[in-house]
């Protein structure tokens, strides 16, 4: 079961979305902590594609290594990081509707150790606080570039 889900149905083509979403390095405008998402891995974005991304948590730069584990074209792909006993799986859905893309997102939340394990509910949280409206992000900036495309 996932720790949070997230959907938001965005006024463009499934193409579009999922191109957009699927680079990594436009992070910085889906996510608002993440400042910069750099590819370290040749070859086009597909399954075993590496990221390092930048945060800016509480005023403090921390960096996680970030792979793409599935990739199915215009229709999901799933993200993993893992670090000080915290593993972080996002897998997203595309599905071509009427108004537009329908877009998914599910995250689950893996914890080691005790510490962890006592403090996952707090660690769930602050992480749902950061990631979870990525989505509404994500639509204002595609539905923010299609008017600047129309214009």
């Amino acid at each position: 079961m996932a720790d949070f889900r997230a959907s938001a149905i965005i006024a463009r083509p499934l193409t579009d979305v999922f191109d957009f979403a699927a680079n990594l390095e436009n992070a910085p405008k889906m996510t608002v902590n993440v400042v910069k998402m750099e590819k370290t891995t040749d070859g086009p974005i597909g399954v075993g594609s590496k990221f390092i991304e930048t945060r800016n948590i509480r005023g403090k730069e921390a960096k996680a290594h970030i792979e793409i584990t599935e990739f199915v074209p215009y229709q999901s792909y799933t993200i993993e990081s893992s670090a000080n006993g915290l593993k972080l799986i996002y897998r997203y859905l595309f599905h071509e509707i009427e108004e537009g893309t329908q877009v998914e997102m599910e995250a689950h939340i893996k914890t080691t150790g005790i510490k962890m394990a006592i403090t996952r509910p707090i660690i769930v949280k602050m992480i749902k606080n950061d990631d979870g409206y990525q989505l509404n992000y994500l639509k204002k900036s595609m539905e923010e570039q299609e008017e600047k495309d129309g214009k």
